[in-house]
């Protein structure tokens, strides 16, 4: 009983080691980095955290991390088979386009519009991901070709339909499809003084439904192993070529969620001014929270909160750089940190194993010499 103890205590203890020390070593690295352009960073992260702690900018925070950690979510199923996913910007983009265009043309009741709006939007990105699963079964292509490849051709898509004549209309200097009815406003958590999102419940829902399918399913145990080992995993009975096909269009669907908390909830169409770059900062957050949907949820509200206070930094004279340099030294000490301390519980389990091994053989020893 000691022995499993003894291990279960080193283990929470190099669980906690690995974020207290890329904490620790962020801190430091930004530090160094803003006195190197002359300004104090502890007044820096006083003002941060001043106005991060704004009931207004808690609000904010938690609005914008929902697009964030769906983002993250999408990419993160990639990770767990192997696959890198670098097309969730393009997948979810082309699935909010073709889901305003869907939503713009009916009107039906709410308990109708907005499942069927949501619905083809992960059909949408489904596909769209579906295909680089395909290109890497049936022709070897590597995901990440393909996946960046996409990400251009729905760009192109997309600014071709959106055009006025075709599937768009003209509002200004914008080009948007049309209107969404009201039946298609999601709803909103009254709070003070703004109200949140009601799309984080689908956050909320989809981290759960990530996690259970992952940790208590026969599917999500098959995905691990192949990502982990597809010879094994084919050893051990899985179709390793569908498992990459399911895994691209389960992430493609879960990119086709990014965008409808701002086309459901805030801009109600599609148009040239609509939010970019999602998916690559899932990337960056599903990397920061280890693929972990706490920890994914945890890295996107720090997202927000750096986006948030960052600005308040421009006002005291503080390089607007400041918030890119932060969010990108985050990511690396996260990676490098959780990196060392893996390899240090290894080289651990190893030595433990090797002093039972060395223990059992004095033992057996002895009994041999005494028989």
């Amino acid at each position: 009983m000691k022995k499993f103890a003894r291990f279960d205590r080193n283990k929470v203890i190099l669980g906690i080691a690995a974020p207290v020390l890329a904490i620790v070593a962020a801190l430091l690295i930004t530090s160094v980095i803003i006195l190197a352009t002359g300004k104090d960073p502890l007044h820096a992260y006083a003002v941060m955290a001043d106005f991060g702690s704004k009931s207004d900018s808690q609000v904010w925070i938690i609005n914008k991390a929902v697009p964030y950690y769906l983002s993250a979510l999408a990419v993160a199923i990639g990770f767990r088979m192997n696959l890198f996913n670098i097309g969730v910007d393009g997948q979810y983009r082309i699935a909010a386009f073709f889901a305003a265009v869907v939503g713009g043309a009916l009107t039906l009741p709410g308990f109708l519009q907005i499942p069927l709006i949501i619905l083809v939007a992960m059909l949408v990105g489904s596909v769209w991901a579906g295909i680089a699963g395909l290109l890497k079964t049936t022709r070897g292509v590597s995901e990440v070709i393909t996946t960046i490849m996409l990400n251009a051709i729905a760009a192109a898509v997309i600014g071709y339909f959106l055009q006025e004549g075709r599937l768009a209309k003209k509002d200004g200097n914008l080009f948007h499809t049309p209107n969404l009815p009201a039946s298609s406003h999601f709803f909103t958590i009254p709070t003070t003084p703004k109200p949140l999102d009601g799309f984080l419940v689908v956050a909320v829902v989809a981290g759960f439904v990530y996690w259970f399918v992952l940790n208590r399913t026969r599917f999500g145990f098959d995905l691990r192993t192949v990502g982990q080992s597809e010879p094994a995993a084919e050893a051990g009975g899985v179709h390793v070529k569908r498992m990459i096909v399911t895994s691209m269009l389960l992430s493609g669907a879960a990119a086709g969620l990014i965008g409808m908390p701002t086309l459901l909830g805030e801009s109600y169409n599609y148009g040239t001014d609509f939010p970019v770059g999602i998916g690559f900062t899932g990337i960056a957050i599903a990397l920061l929270g280890r693929n972990h949907p706490v920890g994914m949820a945890v890295g996107a509200l720090l997202w927000g909160f750096l986006e948030r206070t960052g600005t308040q930094l421009e006002f005291e004279d503080y390089q607007q750089e400041i918030v890119g340099v932060m969010q990108g030294v985050i990511v690396l000490c996260v990676v490098i940190a959780y990196e060392l301390v893996r390899r240090y519980g290894l080289r651990l389990q190893q030595r433990q194993v090797g002093e039972q091994l060395a223990a059992q053989a004095r033992k057996t020893e002895k009994a041999e010499v005494s028989s």
